[in-house]
């Protein structure tokens, strides 16, 4: 409780001075954020149905996994099958928000040039992806969001490497204008808020951003309000799921089968500068167990967060 009134008040603060900066502008509307899906929780649909799907159920917005041998692969999708994506976005009134990639850092010179090489793919496809008229307020193009890959407790002993890495991807995405956002992961080398901005801060770009997922953080026992107000004035996306942690297991599950507060996350989030997207991100622990069923998790996800989010005050678009 004590971190949460912290944070608070942190925000409260900011926010009021800049209420004041803007007063009389446009800008003292209300921000507006998404709630969306991520396609890495629909691998047996074809991507139009699911974005489809995702429409009919109420979500504003949706993630596309472009990784190899996914649907989506960047390297394989068509361009008659890329017409059929914006197509359907624009049909059903579905935002792409983000681009899914999985690009490790730390393997050999090879890994690395094709991670450069995927990275170029991907953001060649945000461009074709995107919108010719984005809604007001959102970017012209989506976003790439991955993890740095590597192991638990080796982030000092990588960084520099990482950094050196990540220097080199900031000339990928400057040239093509298309920004990636990074996710802290729980059983990568980058596990915490401050290892992931310490990166950020290193390689000093525009074009990288922080994701913020905070079921990576609540396995490693952090708070949820001191995570908030380090990650998100540096995050322009953010991946929700939930936790098992109890009795030696640790699962990620869907929202709501957890122990994660949706009314005190919206609250906080509500609070904060935040203006993103919030996308929801079913597990491979999850999709990958017998009968798991896309569209129910799709429904089940969006009964949870979107009353939620309302109750928070959150106006989404």
């Amino acid at each position: 409780m004590h971190e949460r009134r912290r944070f608070l008040k942190i925000v409260a603060a900011a926010t009021a001075a800049s209420a004041v900066a803007r007063s009389g502008t446009a800008a003292d509307a209300p921000r507006k954020r998404g709630l969306g899906f991520s396609l890495y929780g629909m691998r047996s649909l074809k991507v139009v149905d699911a974005i489809e799907t995702c429409a009919r159920i109420g979500y504003d917005c949706y993630e596309l996994p472009v990784m190899r041998e996914w649907p989506a692969d960047s390297a394989e999708l068509a361009r008659d099958a890329q017409q059929n994506i914006r197509a359907a976005s624009a049909e059903h009134g579905l935002r792409l928000s983000a681009l899914m990639e999985n690009l490790p850092c730390l393997g050999d010179e090879a890994q690395t040039r094709a991670n450069l090489e995927r990275l170029k793919l991907a953001c060649a496809l945000a461009h074709r992806l995107a919108p010719d008229k984005p809604p007001p307020g959102t970017p012209a193009v989506p976003l790439i969001e991955t993890i740095l890959g590597g192991k638990p407790g080796e982030f000092d002993a990588v960084r520099a490497k990482l950094i050196d890495r990540l220097g080199e991807w900031t000339e990928v995405l400057a040239a093509h204008k298309v920004p990636v956002a990074i996710k802290a992961h729980d059983s990568n080398a980058v596990q915490r808020p401050e290892q992931l901005l310490t990166l950020l801060d290193a390689v000093d770009s525009p074009w990288l951003h922080a994701a913020y997922d905070y079921s990576h953080f609540e396995l490693q026992d952090l708070p949820l309000a001191a995570t908030m107000e380090t990650l998100l004035p540096r995050s322009t996306f953010i991946h929700v799921k939930d936790t098992q942690h109890a009795q030696g297991k640790r699962a990620f599950l869907l929202p709501g089968e957890g122990t994660t507060d949706y009314d005190d996350y919206f609250r906080l989030l509500a609070a904060s500068k935040y203006d993103g997207d919030v996308v929801v991100e079913v597990s491979g622990q999850v999709f990958g167990q017998p009968g798991y069923d896309p569209v129910s998790a799709a429904e089940k996800c969006y009964s949870k967060l979107a009353p939620a989010m309302e109750r928070a005050g959150i106006e989404r678009h």
